[in-house]
């Protein structure tokens, strides 16, 4: 009787130490640059698109477009392809690329193909329903002047614990007049890992 007495003191200890050392999490800033597992992370979707979209908007593509429009010239973000040898939400990259445009001033923005399909069933809908003062008429959206798209690629040279992983990103601006490649551009990423297993 003793000796299951104090097994079930030992499992209760046991129990306890294992609940004090369970997962602990610390709030960040949101704009903290931190790397943990070496992939391509937030901070990479965001600088990657904050740059390119700078060098896009300071080619002569630009200065061109405007003058020929007469206006800020209208552009959409079309597909970014994950080509690399890990999982990556393009969705958030290009969200990354859509603000990156948006708040430079320089351009005009139209929605994507899901978005447009989202406003064109609320359209029909007022068709029906709204008011004739606020309902909104069919045919008058803004077409895009030139759409942006690209891939993701990486390459990765791995020894034991040790990898550099290498990412390059590029990005085209076509013009939806002509398919002219108006801006070609890319960004690379370099990053050192050293781990203390082979996990790759």
């Amino acid at each position: 009787m003793r000796g299951l007495i104090l097994a079930a003191a030992a499992l209760g200890a046991t129990l306890v130490l294992s609940a004090c050392g369970g997962t602990s999490v610390t709030r960040m800033d949101a704009d903290t640059v931190k790397d943990v597992s070496g992939h391509w992370n937030d901070t990479d979707s965001r600088l990657v698109a904050e740059e390119m979209i700078s060098d896009c908007l300071g080619r002569p593509w630009y200065s061109q477009a405007h003058a020929d429009l007469g206006r800020n010239p209208t552009v959409i973000v079309g597909r970014v392809s994950n080509q690399s040898s890990e999982h990556i939400a393009t969705d958030t990259f290009i969200e990354d690329l859509q603000r990156a445009l948006i708040n430079s001033g320089k351009v005009e923005f139209v929605a994507s193909k899901g978005e447009r399909g989202e406003v064109r069933d609320e359209r029909l809908d007022q068709d029906v329903n709204a008011s004739a003062a606020t309902r909104k008429a069919r045919g008058q959206e803004a077409g895009a002047d030139f759409m942006l798209s690209g891939t993701i690629n990486s390459i990765v040279d791995q020894e034991g614990g040790k990898a550099v992983v290498y990412y390059q990103t590029n990005l085209k601006l076509l013009n939806m007049k002509d398919n002219v490649i108006a801006w070609n551009g890319e960004k690379k990423i370099k990053k050192f890992v050293k781990r203390s297993r082979a996990s790759w």
